[in-house]
């Protein structure tokens, strides 16, 4: 199997943001760091936080920590470019978070159109989901970016994931359970702790590390590559032909289009392509990582 690239560009082309085709430019070395800074920079709020649809079942215009992961992401990308807006995205989290550093699901929106409920509907208290698809993401930029490293957003964030994690004594949401797994991936190379909290969620996960995401479709899993996207200690928690598997399943899952599927529903026909696009690049980046992609 091959993964089609310029299929995928002319998918992209077709059908998605400007951020995502910046993304997958800058994958294949035609787009420099600061294209994609520019494409993220036009959903960045005065107040240094991320809004306006970056996630695209989030249509709203205020800052979010859902919109704060997806800037990350970029953030880390574009490594070992660093950009101060990084530090200021952690000044945005450290003004809007609860006492420790933790963050609610969502903050309030003026205007719900185009959101899917369960962005609308959160209630204002902590959620290791949401901190830790936050404080994880923070740390993988903080390995490259001594502001973010040191921001004291993040070292309260990841000392209460850490706690928060130490507690769990029931099996978690698949999603939920997916994003501490990454977190402590992320919190392993500063953090000692982090792989005994991998051994303890650890105990949470099937043998074959894939989990039916409850509330969703019929045919929405969580799967090893979604815990452990690259290798990294959370791999341990797999087992090794069970990943490459996955890898071989993730490479074959490219469409005719060119694009990779989404199996979750959407809330918007905006959010349905902008889904798509963003895990065509999501894909081929994983395929990259796990030395499924050349060039």
């Amino acid at each position: 199997m091959t993964v089609n690239l310029n299929a995928a560009a002319s998918f992209l082309a077709t059908h998605a943001r400007v951020l995502d085709r910046r993304r997958f430019q800058l994958l294949t070395g035609e787009a420099k760091p600061q294209a994609v800074l520019a494409a993220v920079e036009g959903y960045r709020n005065a107040d240094g936080g991320y809004g306006w649809g970056l996630e695209p079942d989030l249509r709203a215009p205020e800052s979010q920590p859902g919109g704060a992961l997806h800037a990350l992401e970029v953030f880390e990308e574009v490594a070992p470019t660093a950009t101060p807006l990084a530090a200021e995205l952690c000044d945005w989290l450290e003004s809007v978070s609860l006492p420790g550093g933790g963050l609610p699901f969502a903050f309030p929106v003026a205007d719900p159109a185009g959101c899917a409920p369960f962005w609308t509907q959160s209630a204002p208290t902590f959620s290791l989901q949401s901190t830790a698809f936050v404080a994880g993401t923070a740390l993988r930029v903080g390995a490259r970016d001594q502001a973010v490293a040191k921001h004291p957003w993040l070292t309260a964030a990841t000392d209460t994931c850490l706690e928060a994690i130490r507690r769990v004594d029931s099996a978690p949401h698949a999603i939920e359970l997916s994003f501490a797994i990454r977190f402590l991936d992320a919190a392993h190379a500063t953090r000692p702790e982090a792989d005994e909290l991998l051994d303890h969620l650890g105990k949470f996960l099937p043998d074959s590390g894939i989990l039916h995401v409850a509330g969703g479709a019929d045919d929405e899993f969580m799967r090893p590559l979604d815990f452990a996207p690259a290798p990294g200690p959370a791999r341990k928690l797999f087992d090794r032909k069970a990943v490459e598997s996955e890898l071989d399943d993730l490479e074959a899952r490219q469409q005719d289009d060119g694009g990779w599927p989404v199996v979750f529903a959407s809330y918007s026909p905006a959010a349905t392509l902008e889904w798509r696009g963003y895990a065509t690049v999501s894909a081929i980046s994983v395929l990259r990582a796990n030395s499924r992609v050349n060039w």
